[in-house]
């Protein structure tokens, strides 16, 4: 059956060399006609071509990554009969530190030290509606994040990007 499919094909002496001269192989058709077989045979799982979405879509060549360096979760002493406390957060960059509190109603924060900047809630390829700070350097963002997020932040000394987290 191998031989009736080479024939058919016209590459069942080829072994993988060039075609012959004065026949048109189209390696554009060869290569759509893989891709389709292989969507098909095996498909790209959902989640993983998401991520892949949301990754291309966040990359930022000029941005320094903005490092965790305290999260109330892993780095707090629990307070006694806090029912719901807020999540405390703490990056850096350089010179730049950027404080965030996470509750219920939303998230604020600060950068420091205070300086403007336009700041972005990432939650997915599309970034929010841009949020700018106050005189003290202060933001503040009605809506919590649901899901992983990450803050983008472009100041007078570049962009920064903190690192994801999940709420």
């Amino acid at each position: 059956m191998d031989d009736d499919v080479n024939d058919m094909h016209g590459m069942d002496d080829m072994d993988g060399e060039a075609p012959p001269d004065g026949e048109d192989f189209d390696l554009d058709l060869l290569e759509e006609e893989l891709r389709r077989a292989a969507a098909v045979l095996d498909p790209v799982p959902a989640e993983l071509q998401q991520m892949a979405v949301d990754a291309f879509a966040l990359h930022d060549l000029e941005a320094r990554l903005a490092e965790l360096t305290f999260d109330s979760v892993v780095d707090a002493i629990p307070i006694r009969g806090a029912a719901d406390p807020p999540r405390m957060l703490t990056f850096h960059a350089g010179g730049v530190t950027v404080d965030v509190e996470l509750t219920a109603h939303g998230l604020m924060g600060q950068v420091l030290p205070p300086q403007s900047a336009r700041i972005e809630v990432l939650t997915g390829p599309h970034p929010g509606d841009p949020l700018t700070t106050d005189d003290m350097g202060r933001f503040t963002h009605d809506r919590p994040p649901t899901g992983p997020f990450a803050l983008r932040l472009r100041t007078g000394e570049g962009v920064l990007v903190t690192d994801w987290l999940t709420v």
